[in-house]
């Protein structure tokens, strides 16, 4: 068998120089600085450690003295209909203001901030405002229960939460605040909370409702000394705050992951390299044009897409970008779409489930609006079927709009690969290539190269600027998990092929490639062809134990509401899919087991919880849903499969 070819490497020296210009050229230093990379001690890097800067300067400050103060930095839509817009002048009197009262409260530089708040505007200033003073902010996304709220406040040791009365998330209030009263019981280290009044007294006027009582929560408790207000405090304060120079490498925040065993792991981020390759590849990946395009990412901030192209890479760009609390399917199927023709969004960054979500119930959703304000549209998250691919292309880019997906993790901080906007063959399903200055390659078991169309690992061969410098408080889990497979490499943990044209196509995460009696079979292949069929809107795979082969295969699927009555009774439709995947395949990956199902679960941010089917297809307990946007759904499923239904 022919093994695809080694990539060529440069020197380190050339490689970090790319960078380093990139860095001089993209964001503004304090003190300007001499060193690139530094990888003496792998795999814990340093990128232009004698530097010095400031990260919000670089995302506000920056764009006033350059004239642009003016400029929309966001247009905020609440689920309910509210909307309120920020210049980059207001965004940083704000921050400003924050970065006031958090000195006051006593935060500063390496004090740790967990931000529990759902998609509201303060979200970003409290990220910004703990930028500005050299704290590492820790975001918790607003719908983890108050267990996994309690382990990341005390594995961080946060001095300060913030947090809200309550979120607004499919016509329902969830109480936030009493999460973290639950959640903080016996913690230690926090010495005050900051409340944000979303729904309720006289501050929920921002929900501009006739029925804005309807939106209160049942009560929110209240402990003297230590909760407080987030606009009484802020109110107090001045909207001048000089920030702070800090070197390059100071910890800007800390983003917990979920991990193979129970505690989650606090991936690390640093300062200037980070922020160097979120500007440089929202700007290169997106073909970001800030004068006149409208920007917009639907992930929450809970999440490092949230991080990167919600908050720090368009801010530092000086960008104009549409920021929605709600779901989008509230309070209506065609919300995104309505929002899109509002704003005139220009490039829209969301991910594969949410584009088979569209896809299910029908392209006549967004008839009524237009779209043809659309330029660039993106993908993230998870592979994208090249169905979903050709649908979000032909029925939201009008045929001709191009369709960028792109791979990167939270580990890796920032986009890895992508097609390029302007390039003249796309291939649907394939992110196709690294950007320029990021070193990937496939790799079998012994290290070596995969011949074209071998399945293998994903590997990162050299340091990168935002790659993360740790798992807070545990080095040795770092190096374990992700660099002694292969040493030297970064092993990413997903599988990938290299097709004989060199591009590179990602399937899934490792533990998502089944070995069905003997044979290496990838889920997002046979999601993938699931996906084709005209039956099928969107569909997920586990392989689950099985007595005979190993693992067998197991396929979840969401049929097309346009498609239900050829589709007719399940069991027929089970039938049809399975002789389509042997067809198309081959008898080795036909499904066991067919499940048709309402829906998948889902996170707020559309990523799919396969390990929550995998559990329930070998009947074991599902585990935590307090993430999913739909808790309920693990709960039809499981008794689906529990009465056996639709298996042959």
């Amino acid at each position: 068998m022919t093994t695809t070819s080694p990539i060529r490497l440069p020197a380190l020296a050339e490689h970090s120089a790319l960078w380093e210009g990139r860095a001089r050229n993209v964001l503004t230093w304090r003190r300007p600085f001499l060193q690139g990379v530094n990888w003496s001690d792998p795999p814990f890097a340093t990128w232009f450690a004698d530097g010095e800067l400031n990260v919000s300067e670089n995302c506000l400050d920056r764009h006033v003295a350059a004239g642009i103060g003016d400029r929309i930095a966001i247009y905020w839509e609440g689920e309910p209909g509210d909307r309120v817009q920020f210049t980059y002048r207001e965004l940083l009197a704000e921050v400003c203001r924050a970065a006031n009262a958090f000195a006051t409260l006593g935060i500063g530089k390496g004090d740790r901030v967990v931000i529990y708040l759902p998609l509201i505007p303060e979200a970003i200033i409290a990220m910004l405002a703990c930028a500005r003073i050299g704290a590492i902010h820790s975001v918790v996304f607003a719908g983890f229960s108050p267990q996994s709220l309690r382990a990341r406040v005390d594995d961080a040791g946060a001095k300060l939460v913030i947090t809200a009365d309550g979120g607004i998330r499919k016509g329902k209030v969830t109480p936030l605040k009493g999460a973290v009263d639950e959640a903080l019981t016996e913690a230690q280290s926090v010495e005050h909370v900051l409340v944000v009044q979303r729904t309720s007294g006289e501050r929920g006027e921002r929900l501009n409702l006739e029925t804005g009582s309807a939106w209160m929560p049942e009560g929110v408790g209240w402990r003297p000394g230590r909760d407080m207000w987030w606009h009484e405090v802020l109110d107090a304060e001045s909207s001048v705050h000089e920030p702070e120079a800090f070197a390059a490498e100071t910890p800007l925040f800390i983003l917990y992951t979920s991990g193979t065993t129970g505690a989650p792991k606090g991936i690390v981020h640093t300062s200037a390299g980070y922020l160097t390759q979120a500007v440089f590849t929202h700007s290169t990946v997106f073909d970001l044009r800030p004068e006149s395009d409208v920007y917009w990412c639907t992930a929450d901030v809970g999440w490092i897409t949230g991080h990167s192209y919600v908050v720090y890479g368009p801010l530092a760009n000086g960008a104009t970008q549409v920021i929605y609390e709600g779901a989008p399917d509230t309070p209506h199927h065609a919300r995104w779409w309505e929002l899109v023709e509002r704003y005139r969004v220009s490039i829209f960054y969301t991910a594969p489930t949410a584009i088979r979500t569209f896809m299910r119930l029908g392209r006549q959703l967004a008839d009524p609006y237009d779209l043809s304000s659309l330029r660039v549209l993106g993908s993230v998250g998870e592979p994208i079927n090249p169905e979903a691919w050709e649908w979000f292309r032909d029925n939201v880019g009008g045929g001709g709009t191009p369709v960028i997906d792109t791979w990167w993790q939270t580990e890796t901080g920032a986009v890895m690969a992508a097609p390029g906007v302007h390039q003249e063959v796309f291939k649907p399903g394939s992110v196709q290539h690294p950007v320029s200055g990021v070193h990937l390659s496939v790799v079998r078991d012994d290290g070596t190269p995969t011949a074209h169309d071998e399945i293998g690992f994903l590997v990162a061969e050299l340091p990168w600027p935002s790659m993360a410098r740790g798992i807070w408080g545990d080095p040795d889990r770092f190096v374990d998990t992700y660099w002694s497979r292969f040493p030297g490499r970064y092993f990413t943990g997903d599988s990938a092929l290299v097709d004989s044209d060199g591009d590179l196509w990602l399937r899934g995460r490792v533990d998502d490639v089944m070995n069905v009696a003997g044979h290496r079979l990838s889920t997002a292949e046979i999601e993938a062809t699931l996906g084709a069929h005209p039956y099928v809107a969107e569909s997920a795979v586990v392989g689950a134990f099985d007595e005979k082969s190993g693992q067998a295969v197991v396929a979840f699927v969401v049929l097309k509401d346009s498609q239900r009555a050829a589709a007719g009774e399940d069991a027929h439709a089970v039938t049809v899919l399975r002789t389509w995947v042997r067809d198309q395949i081959g008898a080795i990956a036909s499904p066991r087991q067919i499940l048709v199902v309402p829906d998948l679960p889902k996170t707020r941010s559309g990523k799919i919880m396969r390990r929550l089917l995998r559990n329930a297809a070998e009947d074991r307990p599902v585990g935590d849903v307090t993430t999913l946007s739909d808790t309920s759904i693990m709960a039809v499923i499981s008794a689906r499969l529990a009465a056996g239904h639709t298996e042959d």
